[in-house]
């Protein structure tokens, strides 16, 4: 390959990408899941649900949309899946009707048991010890939190 000429704009090679990295190993994690989750009964984004339903149960949707980043015509296609599937109940909230309240069934609470499976068959595929894990979260959540700034910003 030849040098560019000074002042020469030269295009990045794909693999050079953090964000086609990033991306990449998105797609790498859905496939990776898919498997375990076919044996819950649930897909990617369901399964992303009920952990947040997990660690904070009786939520509002306006909450469960922050922690996952979703807005609510991409959440409550969900929402009314999961609650078919008898997994959670939405109800309007007393002091507000506007308001809609997240609470997981007692079925949806039992499925929890099964998701430490889910958390140790992905761990094994990753490859990382935990610490690794550990920071490389820590780094992608830093990395989430400049790029949602700068987002704000422009």
């Amino acid at each position: 390959m030849t040098e560019p000429s000074a002042g020469a704009c030269v295009p990045p090679e794909l693999d050079e990408l953090l964000c086609f990295a990033v991306y990449s190993a998105g797609l790498a994690f859905t496939r990776a899941y898919r498997a375990p989750l076919e044996a819950m009964g649930l897909t990617y984004p369901q399964y992303l649900v009920m952990v947040a339903l997990w660690s904070e149960d009786g939520v509002m949707v306006s909450r469960l949309g922050d922690r996952l980043s979703l807005d609510s015509g991409t959440l409550t296609p969900l929402l009314k899946r999961l609650e078919a599937m008898g997994l959670l109940e939405r109800r309007r909230a007393q002091e507000d009707e506007r308001r809609v309240i997240i609470s997981l069934t007692p079925e949806g609470r039992a499925l929890g048991d099964k998701a430490a499976d889910v958390t140790r068959c992905i761990g094994n595929a990753i490859g990382l010890s935990p610490g690794e894990i550990t920071d490389l979260t820590g780094t992608l959540q830093r990395l989430r939190s400049h790029l949602d700034a700068a987002g704000r910003k422009a």
